[in-house]
């Protein structure tokens, strides 16, 4: 991992009607033909991305997208495709061409903005054609009651005060720390990492990268090992360390070898309770536990990647809960940055700890399959309660291990 993943930038994206310049501006921000141009309307179809660090906010994805007025079949995909880039995006950037006629566009991508609580800043541009009057920028300015910059992406006109006014418009999201509660400074944590068919050869997966880059910024100790050797592992340390922190699919193994007295949990706990929420995921698991013949599971997961023979989201999940509620239910997959809109046929989302996607897009996801009814879980959160032990992996956040013992109250 060579840079900031995705999933930790802060997402800026480019919206407004096609050829006001967005993927032009964008170009001109980052100094490189990021985006194809062209006076062609409707040039851009898929959003296009580019990272870059943007001072003093920091890492940076810009998403340069169609036009939200595009037309015919096509067209209505793109702007599909497009107003789904809201559901990741932490500051929206409206841009308007100088020439256009009425801001009534704008203002009801505004308010939609408004809506959905997503900070904006408001571009007019090709300045270089007509310049911004001072009272038309100063109407604007009332109008959308946000900063509004006139530039010219072609000549580099207002380019550097854009950059100062993105850098400043918000401040970095600031998550919850992965281990935070769980690690102090100076303590230990032993994180179990099984290498296996799955593992990238030569370096270890997102979630355990991140979770030790955590640790380390605690200015704890991370001690990395396999499940085989866990025991011998605990068995040399002088101090009982402050947790064990385990892929969700070695949690047997690991449970039977990490005495009671020492936490023990799952890298993918840990990114539900950061990206997501434990508590409405302890729910998730329960409707799992009460499914009947015939329902219909979605399992989610935030990337894409080549499946093996054995693969946890497509065999292994399946046969977990085919194994706890009978071999009548149904399942259907999507990866990536897809998400279904019509999720009321299914009776539970079963999801992966989304180190791909941002905390936004996750609580999106939430917040969208409890708007319909339906409940949602994590990867680690189910494999722990399959296995008998969830009640132990939760013992370290006090509010979820409350929720789910309720939740066998009921």
């Amino acid at each position: 991992m060579n840079g900031t993943p995705i999933a930790n930038r802060t997402h800026i994206t480019f919206f407004g009607r096609r050829n006001a310049g967005k993927s032009t501006l964008l170009n001109a921000l980052v100094g490189q033909p990021v985006s194809v141009t062209s006076n062609e309307p409707g040039t851009t179809t898929d959003p296009v991305h580019k990272t870059m660090e943007l001072l003093p906010l920091g890492p940076v994805l810009l998403t340069d997208t169609a036009g939200l007025d595009d037309v015919g079949e096509l067209g209505a995909l793109r702007v599909k495709k497009a107003y789904e880039e809201l559901h990741r995006t932490n500051l929206a950037v409206i841009v308007m061409d100088v020439n256009a006629r009425s801001s009534d566009f704008e203002v009801t991508l505004m308010d939609r903005l408004r809506t959905q609580r997503i900070p904006f800043v408001f571009i007019v541009n090709k300045c270089d054609q007509i310049a911004l009057s001072k009272e038309k920028k100063e109407a604007l300015q009332a109008a959308f009651i946000c900063p509004v910059v006139g530039v010219s992406a072609k000549t580099g006109e207002g380019i550097s005060s854009l950059r100062e006014i993105l850098a400043t418009a918000i401040k970095p999201e600031e998550e919850l720390g992965l281990t935070s509660g769980l690690i102090r400074e100076g303590q230990t944590a032993i994180l179990v990492t099984p290498i296996d068919k799955a593992a990238p050869k030569g370096r270890l997966i997102l979630p355990q990268q991140q979770t030790i880059r955590d640790i380390l910024e605690r200015d704890a100790v991370a001690i990395v090992t396999k499940e085989q050797e866990l025991r011998f592992t605990l068995e040399g340390l002088r101090q009982k360390p402050a947790a064990v922190i385990t892929d969700s699919q070695a949690f047997l193994k690991v449970a039977a070898d990490t005495p009671n007295d020492i936490p023990m949990t799952s890298f993918s706990i840990l990114f539900a309770r950061q990206k997501g929420n434990l508590e409405a995921m302890v729910r998730g698991v329960r409707r799992i536990a009460s499914l009947k013949p015939g329902e219909r599971i979605l399992i989610a997961e935030g990337c894409t990647h080549h499946r093996q023979s054995d693969d946890i989201g497509t065999v292994k999940i399946p046969r977990w809960i085919r194994q706890l509620a009978g071999n009548e239910i149904q399942f259907d997959w999507t990866s990536g940055k897809d998400f279904p809109e019509n999720i009321e046929r299914y009776a539970a989302i079963v999801h992966c700890g989304a180190c791909m996607l941002n905390r936004r897009e996750m609580q999106y996801r939430i917040h969208y399959a409890n708007q319909h009814g339906v409940e949602i879980t994590n990867y680690g959160m189910l494999i722990a309660y399959v296995h008998g032990i969830l009640e132990r992996a939760l013992k370290p956040f006090p509010a979820a291990a409350l929720a789910y013992a309720q939740s066998k109250e009921n």
